[in-house]
């Protein structure tokens, strides 16, 4: 399909396996581990890639391959691969594109095992890192060294829900001749493309929005071809593949996206608007609020606000224990993207590992409130949150 010829919904909806012979109007599973092939000369030719065609399910399934086809589709990308979770496709990216001496150049808010990543194990092989402030984006540049090989970011930021201007990281990454990647996960390919504005990899854990009732594990990487086939080659070889499964659960979940996000999103703006409003609330970061620091950046960039919600809730830690002990209807989780509203405690939970100075540095204090925000009826999610703050 031509996604010039369609609307975003269409493409969701209408990027699927050609039909076998039973004519399904639904894609089946392939929970197989395995293909054969015709003889020798189809297997060799198989192995050699002069056919494109299925071998191992650790290097393509049609499940998978769907499921990427989609995300392209949505993207603008020109290939991709499907990992197990979004760490694992985070990692291998990474990991498949960088050589022992690299350095990157990443904003200072990223999740927190991706900063594990990024200060602890990466170091091991001689891969350094050095964050940037992203309310100093003048700054990035002179964090650029001749071995940078890679500049990185999320947007909006986990969990302080930050915006980035992609504009700017594409014209600096184009400069000095980086590779840009960025986290897409917290907008979706439906509210933002970064490859519009100069990325060339986007990755998602597809975990979050894309599947959007918690269900399964996912990630995906998208982007320009030459780098998904080092991508692709690193990972037939380490094995963090997607299953057939999930593959199937997160293809038939990205038909409903745009119209799931768009009540996400519904949701969220009101609930932002009335903590906004709240006398136990300290602060309100969502993108789409006025008051938001990068407001202007967010409406170039985002079609919507997304679902999270940053809070900072008056009385610290002792505060923020209550409010969570007191919520009823909302889930306490570390899980985002559900059709439940969650509550989260980075400090304590996604971004405990980080040292006090580490989470103030990225702007995460012992008040921090992370809200993930589902599509139960908004009065309903409203309520918990005011009866849990009062």
């Amino acid at each position: 399909m031509n996604e010039e010829e369609f609307g975003f919904e269409t493409l969701a909806i209408r990027t699927h396996l050609e039909k076998t012979q039973f004519q399904e109007h639904s894609t089946p599973l392939y929970l197989s581990s395995s293909f054969v092939f015709d003889d020798a000369e189809d297997m060799r030719a198989s192995f050699t890639e002069e056919k494109v065609r299925n071998i191992y399910s650790r290097f393509s399934n049609p499940n998978t391959t769907e499921f990427v086809d989609k995300v392209c589709a949505m993207e603008g990308a020109e290939a991709g691969y499907a990992f197990a979770t979004g760490m694992a496709a985070i990692y291998s990216t990474f990991a498949a594109l960088l050589e022992s001496g690299d350095h990157i150049v990443s904003a200072g808010s990223v999740f927190g095992s991706t900063h594990a990543l990024f200060m602890t194990y990466f170091p091991k092989w001689k891969i350094e890192t050095s964050y940037f402030d992203i309310n100093k984006p003048e700054t990035i540049e002179s964090f650029i060294k001749p071995n940078t090989k890679i500049l990185y970011a999320e947007t909006p930021t986990n969990p302080g829900v930050d915006v980035v201007d992609l504009e700017l990281l594409g014209q600096i990454a184009k400069k000095h001749n980086l590779i840009l990647i960025i986290d897409n996960c917290f907008a979706t390919p439906y509210i933002q493309q970064p490859i519009k504005y100069g990325a060339h990899l986007v990755i998602h854990s597809a975990t979050k929005l894309i599947d959007g009732q918690g269900r399964v594990l996912g990630g995906v990487a998208v982007g320009e071809a030459e780098l998904i086939r080092k991508i692709y080659l690193f990972s037939r070889n380490t094995g963090p593949a997607m299953s057939p499964f999930n593959a199937w659960v997160l293809s038939k979940s990205l038909e409903t996206l745009a119209v799931r996000v768009d009540k996400h999103c519904e949701n969220a703006l009101k609930v932002a608007e009335f903590l906004e409003n709240h006398p136990n609330v300290e602060s309100v970061k969502y993108p789409f609020l006025k008051s938001h620091p990068k407001y202007e950046i967010a409406k170039k960039q985002m079609l919507l606000g997304g679902n999270i919600i940053a809070i900072e809730i008056k009385g610290g830690i002792e505060a923020g224990r209550k409010f969570l002990d007191k919520i009823k209807l909302c889930s306490l989780s570390a899980n985002i993207g559900d059709v439940k509203t969650i509550v989260t405690h980075p400090a304590s939970t996604t971004h405990s590992k980080l040292s006090v100075e580490e989470k103030l540095a990225v702007g995460i204090t012992e008040g921090l409130v992370r809200v993930s925000v589902g599509l139960e009826t908004v009065k309903d999610i409203i309520a918990d949150l005011d009866q849990a703050l009062s």
